[in-house]
C-alpha cells in the first residue's frame, strides 16, 4: 500500500508519537477490507506505539483512532490514501499525546461545547478541501468527549452517498450541516460558538496588521518581521485559495507542487519569524481612531495598528443566471479536482475557457463520460500548451461564442442553456453536472467601501500598492492588479511590506 518514500516519511513522522495508540478495526472478506487490513499494518509496523485489535463497528471496512482503555471518537470509514493519509498521520499523533497546533481560544471553544454531537463528513480521495474538515472535526473529537467524527469515502460507501455531488458533505446527527470548505472556526460558528473577545483586545498595537492568509499576506508577514516591525495576520487560514489548488507548475524555482504543500510552506516559513497568527477570524470591519487604524474582527474584538496590510484575496465568480444558486453542490461545482469524482461515467460541462477553465476540462476528461467546454468569447483564453492538450482529447467538445442562461434541474443538474452569441439561438445541453470557471470575486465586503474601489469591486491601489486611505496598503486577488497569480501576489505583498515599514518611518 505504501511505497519506500512514503514508508520513510511515515517513520519519521511516528518517531513523534508521544504515547500509543489502538486502532480497532471492523474488516470483512472483501477486498477494501483486505486493503485496509494491509494499510493498518504497515503502518502499525513503523512504530511500537501503535496496535491493532478488532471490533464491531458501524460500517465495515472502517476503524478508530483510541486511546489504550479510551475512545476518541474518530473513525476513518474506508482508505485514508491521497489527500486524507495526512488526516490519518495527524490523528495518530495527536491521539497520541502530541499538542495540536492550534490557537488556545480555539480550543478553549471546542472544550466548552456541552452537547453531543455526533459528526460524519462524506469525502473523495481527490479532493483537497476535504482534508480540513476531516481533521477539524477530528481535532474536535479528540478535545471533547461530547464530539464524534466520522470520516466516509463516499466511492466505497457508494450506497449510503449516492445523493451527495460535492465535498466535503458534513452531516450532523443525520442532518445536512455544511457543505465544501470550512474551517474549524466555520464549523465553531455554525454551531453558535465565537472565540472570546476579550483574547484580542488585550494585545498591544501592531506596526504592521495584515488581514488575510494567502500569498500576498504570508509575503508581507515575513518582510515586516524581518524589519523589525510588530506584525500581526488575521485570516481564516493561511494559505487561502491556494489550499484548494491542485497542482502549480508555475513558480519559478519550483518545478511542480500542490497547493496544500505550499500553504503549508509557507505557514512554516511565517512561523520563523516572532509574527502573531490569529487564524480561524476574520475581519469584520476597517476604520481609524486616535491611536490608529482599527480593525474590528467578527467577534466583537477590536485590534489597533499604525498601518494596515489588506489581502483578503478572492472567491469563484458564479454564473449569476436562473437556476444555478439553487443547485450549487446539487451538480453545480466549483473544484473539479473535489467533486470531479463524483461524476465518473456521466456527461458535464464546464464554463469558461481561461487557464482555470480549460484545466478543468482536461482533469475530468479523465474520470467523466464527456466534456463539454462552454466559452463566451471567440476564442479560448488559456495558454497555448493547455489548448493543445485539450484539443488532443477525443471525448471532449468546445462550443464558443456560448453565453450560459440557464442551468436546469429541480433537485439536481439535468442541463444548461446557452445562447449562441453569433446566431442567436437558444440551445439546450443534457448534463449530469456543470463546473463553474469563470474567475474571481474579490473579497471585500467587509470593508463596506471605506477604501476607493473599482467596477469589480476590486481595490485600486498605486505603484506602492497603497490605497486612497494613508497607512493603508492592499495587496493580491482582492486588488485591481490586472493579472492573478501567485508570484505576482507575492511580489505585491513584498512591496507592501516594505512600502508600510517606508510610511512608518516617514510618520
Amino acid at each position: 500500500m505504501l511505497n519506500d518514500q512514503l514508508k520513510s516519511q511515515l517513520q519519521q513522522l511516528l518517531q513523534l508519537m508521544e504515547g500509543d495508540v489502538v486502532l480497532k478495526a471492523s474488516l470483512g472478506d472483501d477486498d477494501k477490507s483486505k486493503e485496509l487490513k494491509a494499510l493498518l499494518d504497515e503502518v502499525s509496523a513503523e512504530s511500537s506505539h501503535i496496535s491493532i485489535e478488532e471490533a464491531d463497528l458501524k460500517r465495515t471496512p472502517s476503524f478508530s483512532v483510541n486511546r489504550p482503555g479510551e475512545d476518541t471518537g474518530i473513525t476513518f470509514a474506508g482508505l485514508p490514501m491521497g489527500h486524507e493519509f495526512n488526516s490519518l498521520v495527524l490523528a495518530l499523533l495527536q491521539v497520541s499525546g502530541r499538542a495540536p497546533k492550534e490557537e488556545a481560544s480555539v480550543i478553549n471553544q471546542i472544550k466548552a461545547i456541552d452537547r453531543p454531537l455526533n459528526f460524519e463528513t462524506y469525502i473523495s480521495l481527490t479532493c483537497q478541501k476535504c482534508p480540513d474538515v476531516v481533521q477539524a472535526l477530528n481535532l474536535m473529537s479528540l478535545l471533547n468527549p461530547n464530539i464524534t467524527h466520522s470520516m466516509i469515502d463516499g466511492a466505497i460507501f457508494k450506497e449510503e452517498s449516492e445523493n451527495i455531488m460535492a465535498v466535503p458533505a458534513i452531516f450532523l446527527d443525520g442532518e445536512e450541516f455544511g457543505n465544501g470548505r470550512m474551517t474549524i472556526q466555520d464549523i465553531l460558528t455554525n454551531l453558535g460558538s465565537q472565540a472570546d473577545p476579550n483574547e484580542f483586545n488585550d494585545k498591544a498595537p501592531y506596526d504592521v496588521l495584515i488581514v488575510g492568509g494567502g500569498p500576498a499576506s504570508g509575503t508581507a508577514a515575513v518582510y515586516t518581521a524581518r524589519k523589525g516591525l510588530r506584525t500581526g495576520i488575521v485570516a481564516d487560514r493561511i494559505g487561502g485559495q491556494v489550499n484548494d489548488t491542485a497542482t502549480i507548475e508555475n513558480f519559478v524555482t519550483v518545478k511542480e507542487t500542490d497547493g496544500p504543500k505550499f500553504a503549508s510552506a509557507l505557514e512554516d516559513h511565517i512561523n520563523q519569524y516572532d509574527v502573531d497568527v490569529m487564524t480561524g477570524v476574520r475581519a469584520d470591519a476597517l476604520g481609524k481612531t486616535d491611536d490608529g487604524i482599527n480593525i474590528t474582527l467578527d467577534n466583537g474584538a477590536q485590534l489597533t495598528s499604525k498601518t494596515v496590510i489588506i489581502s483578503t484575496g478572492a472567491r469563484w465568480r458564479k454564473l449569476e443566471v436562473p437556476g444555478e444558486e439553487a443547485l450549487i453542490n446539487k451538480g453545480v461545482a466549483f473544484c473539479p479536482h473535489c467533486d470531479g469524482p463524483l461524476f465518473e461515467n456521466k456527461d458535464v460541462a464546464v464554463v469558461g475557457g481561461g487557464n482555470s477553465g480549460v484545466e478543468a476540462a482536461i482533469d475530468l476528461a479523465g474520470i467523466v463520460k464527456h466534456v463539454t467546454l462552454l466559452e463566451r468569447n471567440a476564442e479560448l483564453k488559456a495558454d497555448n500548451v493547455l489548448q493543445d492538450r485539450l484539443n488532443s482529447l477525443s471525448n471532449v467538445t468546445i462550443i464558443k461564442n456560448a453565453q450560459t442562461t440557464e442551468v436546469l434541474g429541480d433537485n439536481a443538474v439535468t442541463g444548461i442553456k446557452y445562447k449562441d452569441k453569433v446566431q442567436g439561438d437558444i440551445n439546450t445541453l443534457t448534463l449530469d453536472g456543470i463546473f463553474v470557471q469563470i474567475g474571481l470575486l474579490p473579497n471585500t465586503e467587509w470593508l463596506n467601501n471605506y477604501v476607493e474601489l473599482n467596477e469589480a469591486n476590486e481595490i485600486i491601489i498605486d505603484r506602492k500598492n497603497a490605497t486612497n486611505i494613508p497607512g493603508i496598503f492592499a495587496a493580491g486577488d482582492v486588488t485591481d492588479d490586472r493579472n492573478k497569480q501567485i508570484i505576482i501576489s507575492m511580489g505585491a505583498g513584498a512591496n507592501a511590506a516594505l512600502n508600510a515599514f517606508d510610511y512608518i518611518i516617514r510618520h
